[in-house]
């Protein structure tokens, strides 16, 4: 789309000027109305200035009218104390919506080429991205990463979402940094462990061993242990005692016999003294024989029990007597062995639950570190199926390169057909680039800058301070 017809009257500070698609270079003095063209221009396009007074002193309305090649049509009027007049038709038909019509049609850029290289490196870049055509939305993101990844501004383009999304600090990076320092302190406290557990230490095994069984086992194997030691000690010790019972009653005969001689002896002292006694005596005398049989028989009975008792307490051990005394000290080591083992199953479980944990945290930090290398290889993708508008174009880490330099590294000459590439992002817009003051580029730089445009098939307007009084309009 190109503009075939410019009609300015009362605006600014011009009174009447007109002029047809051709690219011209307007030349003259300050104050001649140079600037003042490109202004209205820019006025019918944007339906704003940066001028206080806009309607040229003296005057009641001031108007600035277009016609492209397209049949697309700008009528804009500004008056003084009146509602300002607007008519933007396509044919003869009038455009609904006409500010959003015309904002379509061009780029900032186009009104003024010469910002881009004022602006700083970040917004020069940003600026370069954002031609990149790649259609794009949550969705993409959710289908790449698996989630809308936090803190990143999704206002900006794809590949400056894809740089915020790797950058070192990035949510990905940061959330990897803090686990892999989470797993490197989690793998110290497994290596403290380690080296606190016995060597080869199997903690399955020492979990799972039965210390209470062990200790049964000891415990029947002690209780036979002393059975045997007993029915032992009764067998190996019956004719002592068998003997021992026998001199108990030896003893108690004895001391019976002496007892009863005793008597007789002090009976027969009395029979003699006590002759009234005799009879008493005698009878007495005639009953101790009676007494002792009794008494013996006792004693006898005595020691028959005591011997049947023991006979059977020691036919009761008999079974123990033969066997053999089993040693529990190997027993006794292992169940301390297995006591000891058991008290490290606590710190060991804690050991497994932590290298759990770090497992866990490793597929976190690797999952992490391929979303980041995804997200360092997909602008190679989205650039090679992209529109790129602008010819020796790559990004590299988020970072626009032209002919692999960045925009900071280019030459002045460069830097101009650059800021032409970026003005015209549209190729169905206005075909159009105003560019006010440019004697601030060296005649090199200027026709560069023509040549670029003449290349690219754009119709420029330029403004040239000279010393020529009056307006002058040259062809180029």
């Amino acid at each position: 789309m190109r503009i075939t017809k410019i009609k300015i009257k009362n605006l600014f500070g011009i009174s009447e000027h007109e002029a047809d698609g051709k690219s011209v270079e307007l030349i003259g003095t300050n104050g001649t109305g140079k600037t003042s063209v490109i202004d209205a221009i820019r006025y019918a396009l944007t339906n704003s200035s940066n001028r206080k007074y806009i309607v040229k002193n003296g005057e009641s309305e001031g108007e600035i009218y277009i016609e492209t090649d397209t049949g697309l049509s700008i009528d804009r009027k500004k008056r003084v104390g009146m509602t300002d007049y607007k008519s933007v038709k396509e044919g003869n038909n009038t455009i609904n919506s006409p500010e959003a019509v015309l904002r379509s049609i061009f780029t900032p850029l186009q009104l003024s080429p010469m910002e881009f290289i004022a602006m700083d490196e970040k917004t020069q870049n940003a600026t370069i991205l954002n031609m990149i055509q790649y259609d794009w939305s949550l969705d993409t993101i959710k289908e790449w990463f698996g989630e809308i990844v936090p803190d990143v501004n999704y206002e900006q383009n794809i590949l400056a979402v894809l740089n915020d999304i790797q950058a070192e600090n990035g949510y990905y990076f940061q959330t990897r940094q803090d686990i892999n320092r989470d797993i490197r302190a989690k793998k110290a406290v497994v290596a403290d462990i380690g080296e606190a557990l016995p060597v080869g230490y199997d903690g399955e095994r020492w979990e799972n061993a039965d210390i209470g069984g062990l200790y049964t086992k000891i415990e029947q194997i002690r209780k036979e242990n002393e059975n045997i030691e007993k029915a032992r000690m009764l067998r190996d010790n019956h004719d002592n005692k068998i003997r021992g019972f026998q001199a108990d009653k030896e003893v108690k005969l004895a001391a019976l016999d002496r007892q009863m001689a005793q008597e007789e002896q002090e009976i027969k002292s009395e029979i003699a003294a006590l002759r009234e006694r005799i009879k008493a005596l005698e009878e007495k005398e005639g009953g101790l024989y009676t007494v002792k049989l009794d008494k013996t028989k006792i004693i006898n009975s005595e020691y028959d029990a005591a011997v049947s008792r023991y006979d059977a307490e020691v036919s009761s051990w008999a079974e123990y007597a033969d066997k053999e005394i089993q040693p529990i000290d190997d027993l006794m080591a292992e169940a301390n062995e297995t006591e000891k083992m058991k008290s490290h199953v606590g710190e060991w479980r804690r050991m497994c639950s932590i290298q759990d944990q770090i497992n866990k945290l490793e597929k976190e930090s690797k999952n992490l570190t391929e979303k980041i290398e995804l997200a360092r290889s997909l602008p190679g993708t989205i650039l090679e199926t992209a529109q790129i508008p602008i010819d020796g174009l790559s990004v590299k880490d988020g970072v626009p390169l032209i002919n692999g330099l960045p925009v900071s590294n280019l030459s002045e000459g460069e830097k101009l057909d650059l800021c032409i590439d970026v003005a015209i992002q549209n190729p169905a817009g206005l075909q159009i680039i105003l560019i006010d003051g440019i004697e601030k580029l060296s005649e090199d730089n200027r026709m560069r800058l023509y040549d670029k445009c003449r290349a690219k098939g754009l119709q420029f307007i330029s403004t040239r301070t000279t010393s020529d009084n009056e307006l002058k309009v040259i062809e180029l």
